[in-house]
């Protein structure tokens, strides 16, 4: 275990929302900056079940607003998106300017779970493999500023938090029969993302590696190396004042509402 992870383990509750207000401020920062320079920003969260992927995306778009950051997890192909180019499904939700689109799974679907799950043919991974660093090479130079990060759960640790998913009602939902399926696939999965890493950590589009064990260590550090690998700069603003309103109202505010259903105050 990393110096990193031990020390995370030692942060308290307080410690922790206390470095992650930091960086949420800088987020908010980051997003000035993307809306005034129109950039357009695709970022990649890949892992293993359980690794963390949702549980840091929540935090990263939590104190910012949804027209500039949005989160990405389509659900399972339909007949018809079966039929369409395998990226196709994806582009759509490409940003634009002033945008960051940040994906929970991607197209690198067929590099994971369609590849040991057998939803595709030997043929179309390789396909996929040899084709994904040329059309993210084309992202790229057509202006997209591409981030990947892949999550790395350990053995235990993914046991550990699929066992709370099992007896915790909050989190059963996160278990389907596709998790349960491939927990037995631990060896195919480390091959299958051996082999994508292997061919799709570019030069142009490398792969930032997450050790996920530790939640909010896996959240700071990945949220603190978004914010590094983006160059941005605070955009000035002029302070906001209120003006003021007229001493005398116009309407009874509360009179429009006599007799309307109000929702029971219980707490």
């Amino acid at each position: 275990m990393s110096d990193e992870v031990k020390k995370s383990d030692k942060m308290s509750r307080k410690e922790y929302e206390k470095e992650m207000e930091k960086l949420q401020v800088e987020l908010c920062i980051l997003q000035d900056w993307v809306k005034q320079e129109g950039l357009r920003i695709v970022v990649v969260f890949e892992g293993r079940d359980a690794a963390g992927k949702g549980g840091l995306i929540r935090p990263m778009i939590e104190r910012v607003s949804p027209r500039v950051f949005r989160a990405v997890a389509l659900p399972a192909p339909s007949d018809r998106e079966k039929s369409q180019m395998y990226i196709q499904r994806y582009i759509p939700h490409f940003p634009a300017a002033g945008e960051v689109a940040i994906f929970d799974r991607s197209w690198y679907n067929r590099a994971g779970v369609e590849r040991v799950m057998g939803f595709c043919t030997e043929e179309q991974h390789q396909r996929f493999l040899n084709l994904v660093p040329l059309v993210e090479k084309m992202m790229i130079d057509g202006g997209l500023i591409l981030v990947k990060y892949w999550l790395e759960v350990g053995k235990e640790e993914q046991a550990r938090r699929f066992a709370a998913r099992i007896d915790d009602p909050l989190r059963q939902w996160k278990l389907s029969p596709m998790d349960i399926e491939s927990w037995r696939r631990w060896d195919d999965y480390t091959q299958a993302r051996d082999e994508m890493l292997m061919v799709t950590d570019t030069p142009h589009a490398p792969w930032h590696i997450v050790r996920s064990d530790d939640k909010k260590s896996a959240r700071l550090n990945c949220i603190s190396h978004l914010l590094s690998v983006i160059p941005h700069e605070r955009v000035h603003k002029d302070k906001v004042k209120l003006p003021k309103r007229p001493a005398k109202e116009k309407y009874d505010a509360a009179a429009g509402l006599a007799g309307r259903k109000f929702v029971p105050e219980a707490y």
